[in-house]
């Protein structure tokens, strides 16, 4: 059976595509497991050192796939909350880059990547209220970046917003042109390349757990960890590379 996601590996970047344009790239149980699985490549993959989730078609991701949702047995949950977490916890960082149009479902996808970039054109909206249902899953993501204003707006009147409005309110990272995506996205993916890999997942973890910590322990932990990173081996390297004019041992190697 042919997959519904592919995979691909280039300079470092490692690009796994959606590809179910006939029913929108929906979140069915067949493509989510086609999903885990190259994810699942992807972060074991040593050669891949930035993660890019897309899609083909005009949209990104329509959401649940609702045909499935009509089943007495229909997979609700499937492997969306495995997906959520492989996205959210990559050490590698991850870009999402919306292709087009995203609903529900698919703004889960979006908020567990690190980036997200889509064209100006693309159209959002989580419509889950309008069906009867709510966006119980993908809040967990989704409500660690939206603004509590517009999570509530758009939450409870499903309204469609545009790529401008999303990247105002944290969905995104940035709305450009059609013709500037591909672009916006290998800047991204080739400046994270230059980072040492340990660097970057340790400050993946810090973004996300340093607000929570109260001041004083928060200073005592980063001092700490400071001192851990000039010391490591990959600090020492990147500061002997620094010295001597020449890329890292991680930057030159690709």
């Amino acid at each position: 059976m042919t997959s519904l996601v592919h995979q691909d590996l280039a300079g470092g970047v490692a690009t796994v595509t959606l590809d179910s344009p006939p029913n929108r790239n929906a979140l069915s149980a067949r493509l989510l497991a086609d999903l885990k699985d190259r994810l699942t490549w992807a972060l074991a993959e040593p050669e891949a050192r930035v993660i890019v989730l897309t899609a083909t078609g005009k949209v990104f991701c329509s959401g649940a796939d609702l045909k499935e949702q009509r089943k007495a047995d229909a997979p609700v949950t499937a492997s969306l909350p495995e997906i959520f977490t492989l996205l959210w916890e990559s050490p590698k960082p991850v870009i999402c880059r919306l292709n087009g149009t995203a609903r529900a479902g698919g703004l889960g996808l979006v908020a567990s990547c690190d980036f997200a970039i889509a064209p100006l054109p693309a159209s959002f909206a989580f419509t889950e209220v309008r069906l009867g249902v709510v966006p119980a899953m993908i809040s967990v993501p989704v409500l660690r970046r939206l603004d509590p204003r517009a999570a509530a707006e758009y939450f409870l009147t499903g309204e469609v917003f545009d790529a401008s409005r999303a990247a105002e309110i944290g969905l995104l990272t940035r709305a450009v042109p059609e013709v500037e995506l591909d672009a916006t996205v290998a800047h991204y993916a080739g400046m994270l390349i230059k980072g040492g890999p340990e660097a970057l997942a340790i400050t993946k973890r810090l973004i996300r757990d340093v607000p929570r910590l109260p001041f004083e322990e928060g200073l005592r932990q980063m001092t700490e960890l400071s001192a851990q990173r000039f010391t490591s081996e990959e600090g020492q390297e990147g500061i002997a590379a620094f010295w001597e004019k020449r890329p890292p041992k991680w930057a030159s190697s690709r």
